[in-house]
């Protein structure tokens, strides 16, 4: 009876506190299994990105980190399903570019806020996007498509792994600088998008490392460029964008673990340490890189931080370039 009374008393002190009554003792996380929901279909970057994570994290914790794929709606679906999640530590979120900077200004009807409903625990990677065109495409190089697209405008296709992502953006950014009209397709997740590339579908994909490099190598696409700021160690032999003649252009795809908004600080800091721990390990570095992807981690304040900076960033995208859900 007293050992009942002393628990009851417990859980009491944990409401009062507003704590949810799980993770009282940050200590003692997690005594069960824990979901990483992933907003997009298996195979993709940020998917990869998730299992490789979460099976570390099993091994370091010794509970089960498993990924749960909720594609959908530029990745809103898996979003909105952790935001409303109990802020336990028990469902978390790897987040793409899309769902924790683009979508807020994407979409006008959207039910979360990234910086209200999510806490940070850390940047998890970054993957390179490459654009890439389909074999029979009358173009050698980025001024090529360039001219190809002014010339018949409105006529190429191309798709992404979903509205609000990267790939999307970067399309829309690309339509912007280039002044030229190309019409979006988006699809849930990236290889869905090379599929259609590859079978002429599609003119061209700005695709994840992850999904581009290996039908690069089997000469089923073309490459042209990467949309990052400098060369990428995946294919060193591309240009940037902005050496290719679009001075500025920058879309960097990047992927971060969060938590619904009111986890408390220290499973929050707990988690940080485990995922920092993890994405610090040799292993888990070269799984990654051998997809395409680095390794990014820090601190939940600098990940905070750098949403912002993101979300301002491709507020000003998608005011210029007039991109739209459909």
């Amino acid at each position: 009876m007293r050992i009942a009374t002393s628990m009851l008393r417990c859980f009491a002190l944990a409401s009062l506190c507003g704590l949810p009554v799980a993770v009282a003792n940050a200590a003692d996380y997690p005594a069960r299994s824990v979901r990483v929901v992933v907003g997009a279909v298996a195979g993709g970057g940020v998917d990869i990105t998730g299992r490789v994570v979460a099976a570390k994290l099993s091994e370091q914790i010794g509970q089960q980190f498993f990924v749960d794929n909720r594609p959908g709606a530029g990745g809103n679906v898996g979003s909105e399903f952790v935001a409303k999640s109990p802020p336990d530590g028990y469902t978390l979120l790897m987040g793409t570019i899309a769902v924790l900077a683009i979508n807020p200004s994407l979409y006008k009807d959207l039910a979360i806020d990234p910086v209200r409903d999510f806490a940070p625990v850390s940047r998890a990677a970054d993957s390179t996007n490459i654009l890439v065109v389909h074999p029979a495409l009358p173009v050698k190089n980025v001024g090529d498509l360039i001219a190809l697209a002014r010339s018949r405008p409105g006529d190429l296709v191309y798709g992404s792994s979903g509205v609000g992502t990267a790939g999307h953006l970067s399309g829309e950014l690309f339509s912007s600088m280039a002044r030229v009209k190309l019409v979006h397709v988006p699809y849930k997740g990236g290889p869905p998008s090379m599929i259609d590339l590859i079978a002429g579908r599609l003119q061209l994909v700005f695709a994840t490392a992850v999904v581009a490099v290996p039908q690069m190598q089997a000469g089923k696409v073309k490459a042209l460029a990467v949309t990052i700021a400098k060369r990428s160690a995946f294919a060193p032999a591309l240009t940037t964008m902005a050496e290719a003649g679009l001075p500025g252009f920058e879309a960097n795809n990047w992927y971060g673990l969060v938590a619904p908004a009111k986890t408390p600080p220290e499973l929050v800091a707990r988690l940080n340490r485990e995922v920092v721990l993890a994405l610090n390990s040799a292993d888990v570095r070269e799984s990654l890189f051998k997809q395409g992807i680095e390794a990014a981690p820090g601190t939940p304040e600098e990940f905070g931080a750098y949403m912002k900076s993101e979300i301002a960033k491709w507020r000003r995208v998608v005011q210029v370039s007039g991109a739209t859900p459909n």
